[in-house]
Protein backbone atom coordinates (compact mmCIF):
# COMPACT_ATOMS: atom_id res chain seq x y z
CA UNK A 1 0.00 0.00 0.00
CA UNK A 2 1.12 3.56 -0.70
CA UNK A 3 2.37 5.77 2.08
CA UNK A 4 0.91 9.26 2.35
CA UNK A 5 2.14 12.57 3.75
CA UNK A 6 -1.34 14.08 4.15
CA UNK A 7 -4.84 12.96 5.01
CA UNK A 8 -8.30 14.47 5.14
CA UNK A 9 -9.39 15.19 8.71
CA UNK A 10 -13.12 15.59 9.29
CA UNK A 11 -14.82 16.71 12.52
CA UNK A 12 -18.18 18.14 13.51
CA UNK A 13 -18.83 21.41 15.32
CA UNK A 14 -20.94 19.98 18.14
CA UNK A 15 -19.53 20.67 21.57
CA UNK A 16 -15.74 20.35 21.80
CA UNK A 17 -15.06 16.61 21.82
CA UNK A 18 -14.95 15.78 18.12
CA UNK A 19 -12.91 18.84 17.15
CA UNK A 20 -10.57 18.42 20.12
CA UNK A 21 -9.81 14.88 18.95
CA UNK A 22 -9.11 16.20 15.43
CA UNK A 23 -6.87 19.08 16.54
CA UNK A 24 -3.60 17.08 16.95
CA UNK A 25 -3.74 16.12 13.27
CA UNK A 26 -3.97 19.70 11.98
CA UNK A 27 -0.39 19.76 10.57
CA UNK A 28 -1.18 16.67 8.46
CA UNK A 29 -4.70 17.70 7.43
CA UNK A 30 -5.04 18.46 3.72
CA UNK A 31 -6.86 21.78 3.56
CA UNK A 32 -7.01 21.98 7.36
CA UNK A 33 -9.56 20.26 9.59
CA UNK A 34 -12.85 20.09 7.66
CA UNK A 35 -15.97 20.81 9.69
CA UNK A 36 -18.65 18.64 8.11
CA UNK A 37 -21.54 20.80 9.30
CA UNK A 38 -19.97 24.10 8.20
CA UNK A 39 -17.53 23.55 5.33
CA UNK A 40 -17.03 25.75 2.28
CA UNK A 41 -19.66 24.87 -0.30
CA UNK A 42 -22.16 23.22 2.06
CA UNK A 43 -25.71 23.62 0.79
CA UNK A 44 -28.25 25.64 2.83
CA UNK A 45 -30.44 22.54 3.10
CA UNK A 46 -27.65 20.38 4.51
CA UNK A 47 -26.54 23.11 6.92
CA UNK A 48 -30.10 23.39 8.20
CA UNK A 49 -30.16 19.65 8.95
CA UNK A 50 -26.87 19.87 10.82
CA UNK A 51 -28.04 22.91 12.78
CA UNK A 52 -31.07 20.98 13.96
CA UNK A 53 -28.84 18.07 15.05
CA UNK A 54 -26.48 20.46 16.88
CA UNK A 55 -29.35 22.12 18.76
CA UNK A 56 -30.63 18.73 19.86
CA UNK A 57 -27.13 17.87 21.11
CA UNK A 58 -26.88 21.06 23.17
CA UNK A 59 -30.42 20.64 24.54
CA UNK A 60 -29.23 17.49 26.32
CA UNK A 61 -26.81 19.53 28.46
CA UNK A 62 -29.29 22.37 28.88
CA UNK A 63 -32.15 20.23 30.16
CA UNK A 64 -29.86 18.40 32.59
CA UNK A 65 -29.26 21.71 34.41
CA UNK A 66 -32.94 22.57 34.87
CA UNK A 67 -34.37 21.94 38.33
CA UNK A 68 -37.15 19.37 38.87
CA UNK A 69 -38.46 18.69 35.35
CA UNK A 70 -34.99 18.93 33.77
CA UNK A 71 -33.81 15.51 34.92
CA UNK A 72 -36.95 13.84 33.59
CA UNK A 73 -36.64 15.44 30.15
CA UNK A 74 -32.93 14.66 30.07
CA UNK A 75 -33.54 11.00 30.91
CA UNK A 76 -35.94 10.64 27.99
CA UNK A 77 -33.48 12.27 25.57
CA UNK A 78 -30.52 10.28 26.89
CA UNK A 79 -32.42 7.00 26.47
CA UNK A 80 -31.91 7.14 22.71
CA UNK A 81 -28.12 7.27 23.04
CA UNK A 82 -27.71 4.96 26.01
CA UNK A 83 -24.96 2.37 26.26
CA UNK A 84 -26.22 -1.09 27.21
CA UNK A 85 -24.49 -3.00 30.03
CA UNK A 86 -21.45 -4.89 28.73
CA UNK A 87 -22.17 -8.11 30.65
CA UNK A 88 -23.32 -10.68 29.87
CA UNK A 89 -21.51 -10.70 26.52
CA UNK A 90 -24.11 -11.06 23.79
CA UNK A 91 -24.96 -10.03 20.25
CA UNK A 92 -25.65 -6.26 20.29
CA UNK A 93 -25.62 -5.73 16.53
CA UNK A 94 -29.29 -4.82 16.22
CA UNK A 95 -29.55 -1.21 14.91
CA UNK A 96 -30.95 1.51 17.16
CA UNK A 97 -33.38 4.36 16.51
CA UNK A 98 -30.58 6.93 16.72
CA UNK A 99 -28.58 5.05 14.13
CA UNK A 100 -31.51 4.66 11.76
CA UNK A 101 -32.19 8.38 12.09
CA UNK A 102 -28.70 9.31 10.91
CA UNK A 103 -28.73 6.81 8.06
CA UNK A 104 -32.04 8.19 6.87
CA UNK A 105 -30.44 11.64 6.69
CA UNK A 106 -27.43 10.23 4.82
CA UNK A 107 -29.65 8.47 2.32
CA UNK A 108 -31.38 11.82 1.77
CA UNK A 109 -28.02 13.37 0.82
CA UNK A 110 -26.28 14.31 4.09
CA UNK A 111 -22.55 14.44 3.34
CA UNK A 112 -22.85 13.54 -0.34
CA UNK A 113 -21.43 16.78 -1.76
CA UNK A 114 -18.42 16.71 0.55
CA UNK A 115 -17.53 13.09 -0.24
CA UNK A 116 -17.84 13.71 -3.97
CA UNK A 117 -15.48 16.67 -3.60
CA UNK A 118 -12.90 14.66 -1.61
CA UNK A 119 -13.13 11.79 -4.10
CA UNK A 120 -11.42 14.00 -6.67
CA UNK A 121 -8.19 13.35 -4.74
CA UNK A 122 -8.86 10.38 -2.44
CA UNK A 123 -6.35 10.59 0.40
CA UNK A 124 -6.84 8.58 3.61
CA UNK A 125 -9.89 10.00 5.41
CA UNK A 126 -9.78 10.36 9.19
CA UNK A 127 -12.88 11.47 11.05
CA UNK A 128 -13.81 11.85 14.71
CA UNK A 129 -17.58 11.60 14.12
CA UNK A 130 -19.32 8.41 13.05
CA UNK A 131 -21.84 10.13 10.74
CA UNK A 132 -18.99 11.37 8.54
CA UNK A 133 -17.60 7.82 8.31
CA UNK A 134 -21.02 6.47 7.37
CA UNK A 135 -21.46 9.13 4.69
CA UNK A 136 -18.04 8.31 3.25
CA UNK A 137 -18.86 4.63 3.07
CA UNK A 138 -22.38 5.13 1.74
CA UNK A 139 -21.19 7.43 -1.06
CA UNK A 140 -18.30 5.14 -2.02
CA UNK A 141 -15.29 7.14 -0.90
CA UNK A 142 -12.32 5.79 -2.86
CA UNK A 143 -9.73 6.03 -0.06
CA UNK A 144 -9.41 4.31 3.28
CA UNK A 145 -11.83 5.45 6.00
CA UNK A 146 -10.73 5.76 9.63
CA UNK A 147 -12.94 6.63 12.59
CA UNK A 148 -11.47 7.91 15.89
CA UNK A 149 -13.59 7.03 18.95
CA UNK A 150 -13.77 9.80 21.57
CA UNK A 151 -15.13 8.03 24.68
CA UNK A 152 -14.19 5.15 26.98
CA UNK A 153 -17.31 3.22 25.91
CA UNK A 154 -19.76 3.76 23.06
CA UNK A 155 -23.35 3.19 22.03
CA UNK A 156 -24.50 1.10 19.07
CA UNK A 157 -24.70 4.29 16.97
CA UNK A 158 -20.90 4.17 16.51
CA UNK A 159 -21.09 0.97 14.45
CA UNK A 160 -22.61 0.92 10.94
CA UNK A 161 -25.93 -0.68 10.03
CA UNK A 162 -24.15 -3.65 8.44
CA UNK A 163 -20.99 -3.92 10.55
CA UNK A 164 -19.79 -7.27 9.21
CA UNK A 165 -19.36 -5.93 5.68
CA UNK A 166 -18.29 -2.38 6.54
CA UNK A 167 -14.85 -1.17 5.44
CA UNK A 168 -14.57 1.51 8.16
CA UNK A 169 -11.42 1.19 10.29
CA UNK A 170 -11.83 2.00 14.00
CA UNK A 171 -9.14 3.73 16.08
CA UNK A 172 -10.19 3.24 19.68
CA UNK A 173 -8.94 4.65 23.01
CA UNK A 174 -8.99 1.45 25.05
CA UNK A 175 -9.60 -2.28 25.04
CA UNK A 176 -13.17 -1.96 26.29
CA UNK A 177 -14.24 -0.04 23.17
CA UNK A 178 -12.60 -2.68 21.01
CA UNK A 179 -14.55 -5.43 22.71
CA UNK A 180 -17.74 -3.36 22.57
CA UNK A 181 -17.39 -2.99 18.79
CA UNK A 182 -16.97 -6.75 18.49
CA UNK A 183 -20.34 -7.17 20.24
CA UNK A 184 -21.79 -4.71 17.73
CA UNK A 185 -20.59 -6.96 14.90
CA UNK A 186 -17.50 -5.09 13.67
CA UNK A 187 -14.72 -7.38 12.41
CA UNK A 188 -11.67 -7.64 14.67
CA UNK A 189 -9.27 -6.76 11.84
CA UNK A 190 -11.03 -3.40 11.48
CA UNK A 191 -10.39 -2.33 15.10
CA UNK A 192 -7.09 -0.86 16.33
CA UNK A 193 -6.46 0.05 19.97
CA UNK A 194 -4.43 3.24 19.65
CA UNK A 195 -5.28 5.45 22.62
CA UNK A 196 -6.97 8.84 22.45
CA UNK A 197 -5.12 11.48 20.36
CA UNK A 198 -3.47 13.76 22.90
CA UNK A 199 -1.71 16.97 21.79
CA UNK A 200 1.95 16.52 20.87
CA UNK A 201 2.86 19.85 22.43
CA UNK A 202 1.93 18.37 25.83
CA UNK A 203 3.74 15.06 25.30
CA UNK A 204 6.91 15.63 23.35
CA UNK A 205 8.45 12.84 21.30
CA UNK A 206 8.74 9.14 22.13
CA UNK A 207 10.62 10.06 25.33
CA UNK A 208 7.66 12.17 26.57
CA UNK A 209 10.03 14.97 27.54
CA UNK A 210 7.37 17.68 27.92
CA UNK A 211 5.00 15.40 29.79
CA UNK A 212 7.65 14.23 32.26
CA UNK A 213 8.98 17.73 32.93
CA UNK A 214 5.45 19.05 33.53
CA UNK A 215 4.55 16.15 35.80
CA UNK A 216 7.67 16.66 37.91
CA UNK A 217 6.74 20.32 38.42
CA UNK A 218 3.16 19.29 39.14
CA UNK A 219 4.15 16.81 41.84
CA UNK A 220 6.05 19.58 43.62
CA UNK A 221 2.73 21.41 43.96
CA UNK A 222 0.44 18.44 44.54
CA UNK A 223 2.52 16.88 47.32
CA UNK A 224 3.38 19.84 49.59
CA UNK A 225 3.82 17.65 52.68
CA UNK A 226 5.84 14.98 50.86
CA UNK A 227 3.29 12.29 51.83
CA UNK A 228 3.11 10.69 48.40
CA UNK A 229 6.84 10.95 47.69
CA UNK A 230 7.72 9.24 50.95
CA UNK A 231 5.33 6.35 50.36
CA UNK A 232 6.00 5.82 46.65
CA UNK A 233 9.59 6.96 46.18
CA UNK A 234 10.62 3.79 44.35
CA UNK A 235 7.69 4.06 41.94
CA UNK A 236 8.51 7.70 41.13
CA UNK A 237 12.17 6.90 40.55
CA UNK A 238 11.35 3.87 38.36
CA UNK A 239 8.97 5.72 36.06
CA UNK A 240 9.65 9.48 36.30
CA UNK A 241 12.71 10.96 37.99
CA UNK A 242 14.84 10.87 41.15
CA UNK A 243 12.73 11.93 44.12
CA UNK A 244 15.36 14.45 45.14
CA UNK A 245 14.60 16.39 41.94
CA UNK A 246 11.08 17.09 43.26
CA UNK A 247 12.13 19.75 45.72
CA UNK A 248 9.70 22.60 46.15
CA UNK A 249 6.74 24.23 44.41
CA UNK A 250 7.49 27.07 42.00
CA UNK A 251 3.86 28.23 41.79
CA UNK A 252 0.63 28.14 43.81
CA UNK A 253 -1.81 25.32 43.24
CA UNK A 254 -3.13 25.92 39.72
CA UNK A 255 -6.71 24.82 39.11
CA UNK A 256 -8.22 24.84 35.63
CA UNK A 257 -12.00 24.72 35.42
CA UNK A 258 -13.37 23.77 31.98
CA UNK A 259 -17.02 24.10 30.98
CA UNK A 260 -18.44 21.94 28.18
CA UNK A 261 -19.29 23.09 24.68
CA UNK A 262 -22.87 23.95 25.63
CA UNK A 263 -21.65 26.21 28.46
CA UNK A 264 -24.10 24.65 30.89
CA UNK A 265 -21.68 24.54 33.84
CA UNK A 266 -20.64 28.17 33.88
CA UNK A 267 -22.39 28.75 37.23
CA UNK A 268 -20.17 26.14 38.87
CA UNK A 269 -17.11 28.05 37.69
CA UNK A 270 -18.45 31.19 39.34
CA UNK A 271 -19.22 29.31 42.56
CA UNK A 272 -15.62 28.07 42.66
CA UNK A 273 -14.37 31.60 42.07
CA UNK A 274 -16.40 32.89 45.01
CA UNK A 275 -15.48 30.05 47.38
CA UNK A 276 -11.78 30.28 46.51
CA UNK A 277 -11.63 34.08 46.51
CA UNK A 278 -9.64 34.35 49.73
CA UNK A 279 -7.18 31.68 48.58
CA UNK A 280 -6.72 33.60 45.33
CA UNK A 281 -6.04 36.85 47.16
CA UNK A 282 -3.59 35.04 49.49
CA UNK A 283 -1.73 33.66 46.44
CA UNK A 284 -2.51 30.09 47.49
CA UNK A 285 -4.28 29.23 44.27
CA UNK A 286 -4.28 30.19 40.60
CA UNK A 287 -7.66 29.75 38.90
CA UNK A 288 -8.02 29.33 35.13
CA UNK A 289 -11.61 29.68 33.92
CA UNK A 290 -12.05 28.07 30.50
CA UNK A 291 -14.69 29.91 28.50
CA UNK A 292 -13.77 28.05 25.32
CA UNK A 293 -15.15 29.58 22.15
CA UNK A 294 -18.35 30.89 23.72
CA UNK A 295 -18.55 34.68 23.95
CA UNK A 296 -21.52 34.47 26.33
CA UNK A 297 -19.46 32.44 28.81
CA UNK A 298 -16.56 34.88 28.47
CA UNK A 299 -18.87 37.84 29.20
CA UNK A 300 -20.39 36.02 32.16
CA UNK A 301 -16.99 35.25 33.68
CA UNK A 302 -15.67 38.78 33.12
CA UNK A 303 -18.78 40.32 34.69
CA UNK A 304 -18.46 38.16 37.79
CA UNK A 305 -14.75 38.90 38.16
CA UNK A 306 -15.54 42.60 38.29
CA UNK A 307 -18.36 42.05 40.75
CA UNK A 308 -15.94 40.22 43.04
CA UNK A 309 -13.14 42.77 42.53
CA UNK A 310 -10.87 40.09 41.07
CA UNK A 311 -10.57 41.39 37.50
CA UNK A 312 -7.08 42.81 38.10
CA UNK A 313 -5.67 39.80 39.95
CA UNK A 314 -2.97 37.88 38.08
CA UNK A 315 -4.09 34.69 39.85
CA UNK A 316 -7.29 34.53 37.79
CA UNK A 317 -7.20 33.93 34.05
CA UNK A 318 -9.99 33.44 31.51
CA UNK A 319 -9.13 31.36 28.43
CA UNK A 320 -11.22 32.21 25.38
CA UNK A 321 -10.89 32.25 21.60
CA UNK A 322 -13.67 32.38 19.04
CA UNK A 323 -11.63 30.09 16.77
CA UNK A 324 -11.87 26.60 18.25
CA UNK A 325 -8.57 25.33 16.88
CA UNK A 326 -6.77 28.34 18.33
CA UNK A 327 -8.65 27.83 21.58
CA UNK A 328 -7.40 24.24 21.76
CA UNK A 329 -3.83 25.49 21.28
CA UNK A 330 -4.23 28.01 24.10
CA UNK A 331 -5.92 25.44 26.33
CA UNK A 332 -3.10 22.93 25.80
CA UNK A 333 -0.56 25.61 26.70
CA UNK A 334 -2.43 26.37 29.93
CA UNK A 335 -2.47 22.66 30.80
CA UNK A 336 1.32 22.57 30.93
CA UNK A 337 1.23 24.64 34.13
CA UNK A 338 -2.05 23.21 35.42
CA UNK A 339 -1.98 21.05 38.54
CA UNK A 340 -5.61 20.04 38.69
CA UNK A 341 -8.30 19.85 35.99
CA UNK A 342 -11.92 20.27 37.13
CA UNK A 343 -14.40 19.23 34.42
CA UNK A 344 -17.14 16.83 33.49
CA UNK A 345 -15.94 13.37 32.41
CA UNK A 346 -15.95 14.14 28.69
CA UNK A 347 -13.17 13.40 26.19
CA UNK A 348 -10.94 15.36 28.59
CA UNK A 349 -10.93 12.23 30.74
CA UNK A 350 -8.16 10.93 28.49
CA UNK A 351 -6.01 13.97 29.33
CA UNK A 352 -5.33 12.19 32.61
CA UNK A 353 -2.63 10.45 30.57
CA UNK A 354 -0.70 13.73 30.76
CA UNK A 355 -0.40 13.24 34.51
CA UNK A 356 -3.33 15.54 35.22
CA UNK A 357 -5.58 14.58 38.15
CA UNK A 358 -9.22 15.23 37.30
CA UNK A 359 -12.00 16.35 39.62
CA UNK A 360 -15.21 15.21 37.99
CA UNK A 361 -18.50 17.08 37.97
CA UNK A 362 -21.73 15.16 37.44
CA UNK A 363 -21.70 13.22 34.14
CA UNK A 364 -23.99 14.42 31.35
CA UNK A 365 -25.18 11.47 29.30
CA UNK A 366 -24.53 7.75 29.17
CA UNK A 367 -21.08 8.03 27.57
CA UNK A 368 -19.86 10.32 30.36
CA UNK A 369 -21.05 7.82 32.96
CA UNK A 370 -18.70 5.31 31.37
CA UNK A 371 -15.88 7.84 31.11
CA UNK A 372 -16.26 8.45 34.83
CA UNK A 373 -16.07 4.71 35.55
CA UNK A 374 -12.93 4.48 33.46
CA UNK A 375 -11.28 7.38 35.30
CA UNK A 376 -12.13 5.89 38.68
CA UNK A 377 -10.92 2.51 37.48
CA UNK A 378 -7.45 3.75 36.56
CA UNK A 379 -7.31 5.92 39.68
CA UNK A 380 -6.82 9.24 37.86
CA UNK A 381 -10.12 10.92 38.73
CA UNK A 382 -12.05 11.79 41.87
CA UNK A 383 -15.66 12.85 42.22
CA UNK A 384 -16.25 16.43 43.25
CA UNK A 385 -17.36 17.01 46.81
CA UNK A 386 -19.80 19.81 47.62
CA UNK A 387 -18.36 22.82 45.72
CA UNK A 388 -19.70 25.16 48.42
CA UNK A 389 -16.85 23.91 50.62
CA UNK A 390 -14.18 23.58 47.94
CA UNK A 391 -11.88 25.90 49.89
CA UNK A 392 -11.77 23.23 52.62
CA UNK A 393 -11.82 19.77 51.05
CA UNK A 394 -9.66 20.71 48.06
CA UNK A 395 -6.74 21.55 50.33
CA UNK A 396 -7.36 18.49 52.50
CA UNK A 397 -6.99 16.39 49.33
CA UNK A 398 -3.83 18.31 48.50
CA UNK A 399 -2.13 17.86 51.86
CA UNK A 400 -2.99 14.15 52.00
CA UNK A 401 -1.12 13.42 48.76
CA UNK A 402 -4.25 12.02 47.09
CA UNK A 403 -4.06 14.42 44.16
CA UNK A 404 -0.39 13.60 43.60
CA UNK A 405 -1.33 9.91 43.55
CA UNK A 406 -4.11 10.56 41.00
CA UNK A 407 -1.63 12.44 38.81
CA UNK A 408 0.82 9.52 38.81
CA UNK A 409 -1.89 6.94 38.24
CA UNK A 410 -3.12 8.77 35.16
CA UNK A 411 0.45 9.01 33.91
CA UNK A 412 1.05 5.29 34.48
CA UNK A 413 -2.31 3.82 33.47
CA UNK A 414 -3.80 5.99 30.71
CA UNK A 415 -2.50 5.73 27.11
CA UNK A 416 -0.44 8.66 25.88
CA UNK A 417 0.74 7.90 22.35
CA UNK A 418 -2.62 7.89 20.55
CA UNK A 419 -1.71 10.66 18.10
CA UNK A 420 1.52 8.95 17.04
CA UNK A 421 -0.15 5.52 16.82
CA UNK A 422 -2.97 6.87 14.67
CA UNK A 423 -0.59 8.68 12.32
CA UNK A 424 1.40 5.47 11.85
CA UNK A 425 -1.69 3.46 10.99
CA UNK A 426 -3.37 6.02 8.71
CA UNK A 427 -0.32 7.28 6.81
CA UNK A 428 2.18 4.42 7.04
CA UNK A 429 0.02 1.35 7.76
CA UNK A 430 2.11 0.43 10.78
CA UNK A 431 -0.01 -1.42 13.32
CA UNK A 432 1.45 -1.10 16.82
CA UNK A 433 -1.38 -1.37 19.31
CA UNK A 434 -0.95 0.18 22.74
CA UNK A 435 -0.06 -2.01 25.67
CA UNK A 436 -1.57 -2.15 29.14
CA UNK A 437 -4.77 -0.27 28.26
CA UNK A 438 -7.05 -0.88 31.21
CA UNK A 439 -10.08 -3.11 30.59
CA UNK A 440 -12.74 -0.83 32.10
Amino acid sequence: MLQHEKMYVLAVDMGYGHQRAAYPFTPLAEGGVITINDYEGISPEEKKIWERIRREYEYVSFFKSLPLIGSTIFSVMDYFQKIDPFYPRRDLSRPTMQQKYFYKKIQAGLGKNLIEKLNQNPLPLLTTFFVAAYSAEYYNYKGEIYLVVCDADISRAWAPLEPETSRINYLVPNQRVKERLLLYGVKAEKIFATGFPLPKENIGTDDWEYLKADLKDRLEVLDPEGVYRKKYAKLIEAYLCPVKDINGAKRPLTLTFAVGGAGAQRDLGILLLQRLKNKIIENKIQLNLIAGSRKDVLDYFEKTLKENFLHNYKNVQIVYNADKMEFFRQFNEVLRTTDLLWTKPSELSFYSGLGLPIIMTEPIGSQEDYNRRWLLGIGAGVDSKNPNYADEWLFDFLNSGWLAEAAMRGYLNAPKMGTYNIENIVLRHEVNEIENVRLM
